[in-house]
């Protein structure tokens, strides 16, 4: 039995907007029942930091800026030419029914395998290893990607009514592969090994006035980005 899933490729946007996108489309994902893949990058170098996290805590630890709450929970992460993604699960969705460290497995088995595809042999880190504060991709957490001993792919999630939503960074490699063709395996490998059936996402005059209230009463404003 195939498995509809959305997915959405969005051109670069600053911080603000690709948190404000990824909140969207959870709540999306929620109210029409199909999860949603989406590929992004960044218009501007910047951070971002866990829900969970103080403000105070983070500040002194990076000099990029802005600097910006995930929506999910997680550490900080740079970002800059880091390829990033986000998977966006309803309730409904069998993923929403597993526990945090299984999702986090199975999220980073699929991007090895779609390594794999692609003559990349990666492996999921057994144990972790802690890394100096601030220094994400310095050290790595257990079922992180590792390529040749170093952490190329973390991701952070969190739960709640509107379902799951993962949000992952990915280092690439050193090695002479493209982005698109990463992705592009990243959807022949759900197709082949979980059924997943791909439909283009269309983001609605609806969807886009969320994402706009977002941006200007979240994720922009301090009472949010400083609110620990």
């Amino acid at each position: 039995m195939t498995q509809p899933w959305y997915v959405f490729r969005t051109q670069p946007q600053g911080a603000a907007f690709n948190m404000a996108i990824d909140h969207a489309l959870l709540e999306f994902a929620a109210t029409h029942a199909k999860p949603i893949l989406r590929f992004y990058s960044w218009s501007e170098r910047a951070a971002s930091f866990g829900y969970f996290q103080k403000y105070g805590d983070i500040e002194s630890l990076t000099l990029l800026r802005p600097l910006v709450r995930r929506p999910t929970g997680g550490g900080l992460v740079p970002h800059d030419a880091d390829w990033t993604y986000s998977l966006a699960f309803p309730p409904v969705a069998p993923w929403y029914e597993l526990k945090a460290v299984e999702s986090y497995l199975r999220v980073h088995e699929w991007i090895r395998s779609a390594f794999l595809k692609l003559g990349i042999e990666t492996e999921l880190a057994e144990n972790a290893r802690k890394a100096m504060p601030g220094q994400c991709f310095e050290g790595h957490e257990q079922f992180d990607l590792l390529w040749r001993g170093r952490k190329i792919a973390g991701a952070a999630q969190r739960r709640n009514r509107d379902g799951l939503l993962i949000q992952g960074s990915i280092q690439p490699p050193p090695i002479n592969i493209a982005r698109q063709d990463w992705e592009r395996s990243m959807g022949e490998v759900a197709k082949a090994e979980q059924g997943v059936s791909w439909q283009n996402f269309e983001a609605t005059t609806p969807f886009i006035h969320r994402v706009t209230d977002l941006v200007q009463n979240t994720y922009l404003t301090d009472a949010y980005n400083r609110r620990r």
